[in-house]
């Protein structure tokens, strides 16, 4: 859909943060820079990921430098607003990626990196917030092309049949993601152990980061229950409305959400963002819970197979929120292609096993699975659509020969602003740049 931009680098080469190299300016678009350190980075970033690069893989890395500077350049001239909130909630959700994979381990982090997270942020927050202005501006670029159904067709014409592709066989399907629910009793006996754990810090003087570590039951423990800065609209909404009633250094009384109960210390807020820590402890299921939640899901199925209950309506009322398919009326989204479609590839294997003897239309029995945070959880599939491997035609695959359509327009649109925009930029090269890589030219031959 997009020109490619580079990404911050968050996952350097081990090494790569304490290496010093010899820096200078190799180009300027308008009024950025690109740095030779630049270009040596994401050179050591793809060659630590791929060996075999192109001779002029450097070549390439600069010409596409030199697109992302002449976006940030022009964003920052159409006066694009990128608020710091918005770039901390980025910084945030990197480092917390980078630090999931340590399993939250804040002292592995400053070994690997030889820097402490805040360290880490401030060196990030300039490169950071200049790649979102060149985000934003690709968007605005291409915010508004569309394509009618006839230019579709005429798209579609356009293809010679010998090039149209082969699609493989494929399904789309829905789902209703179901919790059990955990009894009442163990609701209150977790309760009541959050509220001991409160006392001891309030009343008591106790660390809040050191409960969190001894008592806490999610990935932030290890951080002492911090969770970094978040944005009001990101957590869910129990959690939201307890942080934005406390004051900085207070601590709530006992919050149920979906992910179990909390106990929640803001430490800092600005406007609509917060700094908190929290300590989660969620109740454990029995075995009557899960039969509960089976018969409950036969209710349901029952509801939906009888017509009395629409499958949407049902994931509406049931389904879990935390999922894509809920704000997409139970349809799947595959992660991979982004749309409803999945090969056989694509499939969970316990998705795939269920589906495959399955009609258009029917409904699984509960399948269980478990959640990136080790929650089991129920899944009913319905089958929505099965196809035989194809070449594609309009009255199969419409929506995805309308989604080439537009992004071949989207591509035209940025190839037709960079024109433009480039008779009107200042950009300058060094020279031993251009002999080396002679398809850089076209970058300043306005003024040769």
């Amino acid at each position: 859909m997009f020109r490619t931009l580079f990404i911050i680098l968050l996952f350097p080469v081990a090494g790569m943060a304490q290496e010093k190299v010899l820096d200078q300016v190799i180009a300027q678009v308008g009024g950025e820079y690109i740095l030779q350190s630049e270009i040596s980075e994401y050179y050591k970033a793809q060659k630590n990921q791929n060996a075999t690069l192109p001779d002029n893989a450097q070549c390439l890395i600069l010409n596409d430098l030199l697109f992302q500077k002449m976006l940030t350049n022009q964003a920052k001239i159409d006066s694009v607003k990128i608020s710091d909130d918005q770039v901390e909630n980025q910084l945030n959700a990197r480092i917390d990626r980078v630090l999931s994979f340590m399993n939250n381990d804040v002292k592995q982090f400053e070994q690997y990196y030889g820097k402490s997270v805040a360290e880490m942020k401030e060196d990030l927050r300039t490169d950071l917030k200049n790649q979102m202005y060149a985000e934003e501006m690709q968007r605005k670029i291409v915010q508004d092309i569309k394509v009618t159904p006839a230019e579709v067709k005429e798209y579609f014409s356009s293809i010679p049949t010998d090039s149209l592709p082969y699609y493989n066989a494929e399904v789309e399907y829905s789902e209703i993601n179901f919790y059990p629910k955990p009894s009442k009793i163990e609701r209150q006996k977790v309760i009541d152990k959050l509220e001991s754990i409160r006392a001891r810090i309030v009343e008591d003087g106790q660390s809040f980061e050191d409960m969190a570590k001894k008592f806490s039951e999610d990935g932030s423990a290890n951080a002492g229950g911090d969770l970094g800065w978040s944005k009001r609209g990101v957590m869910v909404p129990e959690f939201e409305a307890a942080v934005f009633n406390l004051e900085a250094g207070q601590v709530s009384p006992v919050v149920e959400s979906e992910f179990g109960f909390h106990l929640i210390q803001l430490i800092e807020r600005r406007g609509n963002s917060f700094h908190a820590r929290h300590i989660l402890i969620r109740p454990k299921l029995s075995d009557e819970d899960n039969q509960v939640a089976l018969r409950e899901l036969d209710s349901i199925t029952t509801q939906i197979k009888d017509g009395t209950l629409t499958f949407a309506d049902a994931v509406q009322k049931y389904s879990s929120k935390n999922f894509p398919s809920f704000s997409n009326g139970g349809r799947a989204i595959n992660q991979k292609t982004e749309n409803n479609f999945f090969e056989i590839s694509d499939l969970e294997p316990d998705v795939y096993f269920a589906i495959d003897t399955m009609k258009v239309g029917s409904m699984s029995t509960p399948i269980k699975f478990k959640d990136p945070y080790g929650e089991s959880y129920y899944k009913v599939i319905r089958l929505d659509s099965r196809t035989d491997p194809h070449k594609a035609n309009l009255q199969s695959d419409f929506s995805r020969i309308k989604d080439s359509a537009v992004a071949l327009r989207r591509q035209q649109a940025i190839q037709d602003w960079e024109d433009r925009t480039l008779q009107k930029t200042f950009v300058k090269i060094q020279p031993e740049w251009i002999q080396t890589c002679p398809d850089l030219s076209k970058w300043v031959a306005k003024d040769q």
